[in-house]
């Protein structure tokens, strides 16, 4: 073990060897092989990183807009031109394919490019004269320290999501990746400082749930982001909230996808092959149930052989459409809800257990999983199953396809596939969720717009990226001013004279 690097934490500025006794091992999924040994942090690290981001805020806050703003160009530069050695390390890490790890970078990158233009997003407003010689006018100001706790899946992506738009308003930042692929996560921070950020605006903790929830319950924190499961992201909001801070929760999915009998067949079909297998399923925004309308039903069978016959291998194969699950615990839970779903009466049309890959026998490899006859009562239907596994819902008109995904409970995205502006319309009007693809299957949003999760999908008024990132991050401060007149003044010292 000795050869194994230990990834260190990023505090004031530094990286620092965690002098914790608790350790994990970060492992490659396709092999097993331990690649790195990441510390859970110790309370005084913790308290350390907190104290620094305080600290640093007290001159950070006042930095020029112009100066910040230059940071984040520096930011968006250096990721572009490290984008293959952070796609190395997604991939490493998580399992991703190279291809599909170099488009969480650049979906990272658009966070940063995107904080860039703060400089206008924080401008207040002003009122000369709202009443006689009085005028009104609101600033835009920094909250103070900030923190973020990212889910595995996304680990350039998600901290994109949060940092750069926190600390581009003038705030300083904790940030506590995802202890399974901590690495990217690091490097990004490493090429924050890089760019010109102060030592103490960004620091990283790792951890598990007792650094999640000292940032929690730490009085000098003032605001939290967390993207992740249901589960723990409602512990967070519950505990984040009760210690009086604002909280943003982004949590589990059950995405459905309607192709209408009018959809373009092919660029449907193909399209859903990626939004439902790729990444390996493990998508907050992944469709996960595809419902068919009418006589679209009738292209079931074309689509699970398009899915039959994608290629499941090892992240660095680029022609890969899948590579391994984040962990053997991940594939044996995936497995065993595929299992679910054959006792419960689902009709198995394509079973993505027991992959092989010679030379990765010891891989967390599914394969992609289509089930029909699904019902909204069964296991793989209720539960984010967060594999490569496909309920697919038959209905014969529009309005049931809505009503059946409104009475889902969460709400975090939904697609439809049609070549009608008025199924578009209805759809779009109808349906109780956050955010809507129309001829696009994974809706997430460029961004300049906010992901807006809906329902159980989402904790807090506010979510990440776009304007409504902007006002998480900030608070208004609104001031009303009186100024006496130097020429009445002068007027009347003349008149007394």
């Amino acid at each position: 073990m000795s050869d194994i690097s230990h990834v260190p934490l990023l505090i004031g500025g530094e990286l620092v060897q965690s002098r914790t006794r608790q350790w994990r091992d970060v492992v490659d999924p396709a092999t097993q092989q331990v690649v790195a040994r990441v510390p859970f942090a110790t309370p005084d690290e913790i308290e350390r990183a907190v104290a620094d981001a305080r600290e640093a805020y007290r001159t950070w806050r006042n930095t020029s807009q112009a100066k910040r703003q230059q940071i984040m160009l520096n930011l968006a530069r250096l990721l572009r031109e490290r984008t293959p050695d952070v796609a190395a390390a997604i991939s490493r890490e998580h399992g991703k394919t190279l291809p599909d790890a170099e488009g969480e970078v650049a979906r990272g990158l658009e966070g940063v490019e995107h904080a860039i233009s703060m400089n206008v997003l924080q401008l207040g407003e002003y009122a000369e004269n709202a009443a006689t010689g009085i005028d009104v006018y609101s600033v835009i100001q920094p909250l103070g320290v900030c923190a973020g706790i990212t889910a595995f899946n996304f680990p350039v992506m998600l901290p994109c999501w949060m940092f750069p738009m926190a600390v581009a308003a003038g705030n300083t930042f904790v940030l506590k990746p995802s202890e399974q692929d901590p690495t990217a996560s690091l490097m990004v921070a490493q090429l924050a400082l890089e760019a010109g950020l102060p030592p103490g605006v960004l620091n990283v903790v790792h951890g598990g749930p007792d650094a999640a929830n000292a940032l929690c319950d730490h009085p000098a924190i003032k605001a939290i982001s967390f993207i992740g499961s249901t589960r723990v992201g409602t512990e967070i909001y519950r505990r984040a909230s009760m210690a009086g801070k604002r909280c943003q929760a982004m949590m589990g999915a059950k995405n459905h996808s309607v192709i209408m009998p009018d959809a373009d067949r092919e660029a449907a079909l193909n399209q859903m092959l990626g939004a439902a297998f790729g990444a390996a399923g493990e998508r907050c925004m992944a469709i996960s149930v595809l419902v068919l309308v009418g006589q679209a039903r009738e292209w079931l069978p074309d689509f699970v052989e398009r899915a039959r016959t994608l290629k499941v291998n090892v992240g660095t194969d680029r022609q890969a459409d899948l590579g391994p699950l984040i962990s053997p615990q991940a594939k044996q839970r995936v497995e065993g809800l595929i299992q679910k779903g054959v006792d419960e009466g689902a009709e198995l049309l394509l079973d993505g257990r027991g992959i092989r890959i010679e030379g990765y026998e010891q891989g967390n490899f599914v394969g992609p999983t289509v089930f029909s006859g699904v019902r909204a009562d069964m296991s793989i239907y209720r539960e984010e199953i967060f594999g490569p596994v496909l309920s697919v819902v038959l209905v014969d008109t529009l309005e049931e396809a809505v009503e059946f995904i409104n009475a889902n409970p969460n709400g975090n995205g939904t697609s439809i596939f049609t070549q009608d502006g008025g199924h578009a319309r209805y759809f779009q009007n109808h349906i109780d969720v956050g955010q809507v693809g129309i001829n696009i299957p994974i809706p997430v949003p460029v961004a300049w717009f906010s992901f807006t999760g809906s329902r159980a999908s989402k904790l807090g008024d506010l979510g990440p990226n776009g304007r409504q990132a902007l006002y998480f991050w900030t608070q208004t401060k609104t001031v009303t001013a009186r100024w006496q007149s130097h020429a009445r003044e002068v007027n009347t010292t003349i008149a007394m004279k």
